[in-house]
């Protein structure tokens, strides 16, 4: 009994029409190699599949090319020449759009401006002064934010340095002594303490219950510093 015919038509379940091309693919490079063989003959099967995927057989005697060049010879007609004219024809449309970008990058410096009309000199002048006005702006908005920011640090700094004092104030506070601030040329461990630093050396302690010149600590007996 044979086997039934089948019919030709696109097979729609993608597993069984991957099979059927592997299995018909190999049947065809079989069939041109045992033709090379027989009789011969020069061949060249290339196939690509529905997924993109290269598959060719050539003939152990010669290259796809001298397929095509003999292709080529034989019905006298040239492959390569409609193709080569399409590239050079698209890279001379890019080269005149990338010499117009030249000429127009000169001209917004000032340069190569003795061929231009009056027209094209104030249309020129007008996108000048509109490209001079967005980078104004932008310099503007970048002066403003480092100053917003500068303004933020100074005041995050007088806050710390506030809070430095109120918190010795209350951690030293007593009633028979006064603290005051070390004046004159004590005021970089001022500056030290404003900046955070615990430097106790930027003040003067004195014992008001002491009297000047006495045995005790006067304001002017006793400095830490």
């Amino acid at each position: 009994m044979g086997r039934g015919k089948i019919e030709i038509k696109r097979i729609e379940n993608p597993t069984n029409r991957q099979v059927t091309y592997s299995k018909r693919r190999n049947g065809i490079f079989k069939k041109a190699q045992e033709i090379t063989v027989l009789c011969d003959a020069k061949v060249s099967l290339i196939m690509f599949s529905n997924t993109g995927k290269f598959h060719e057989f050539v003939s152990p005697t010669t290259t796809t090319k001298n397929i095509f060049d003999q292709y080529q010879n034989t019905l006298g007609i040239d492959l390569w020449s409609t193709h080569y004219g399409r590239m050079q024809e698209t890279y001379k449309k890019l080269k005149d759009v990338n010499d117009k970008l030249r000429k127009q990058i000169k001209q917004r410096i000032g340069e190569d401006l003795d061929d231009l009309s009056m027209d094209e000199l104030s249309s020129l002048e007008q996108k000048v002064t509109a490209a001079a006005d967005v980078v104004r702006e932008r310099k503007y908005h970048v002066i403003k934010t480092q100053t917003d920011t500068y303004k933020k640090k100074l005041k995050s700094l007088e806050e710390r340095h506030g809070n430095i004092l109120l918190n010795f104030e209350a951690k030293y506070e007593d009633p028979n002594l006064n603290y005051g601030l070390v004046d004159g040329g004590d005021y970089q461990s001022t500056t030290a303490l404003s900046n955070g630093e615990s430097n106790l050396y930027a003040f003067r302690l004195y014992n008001a219950n002491f009297p000047q010149g006495g045995g005790g600590f006067g304001p002017n007996n006793l400095s830490l510093g």
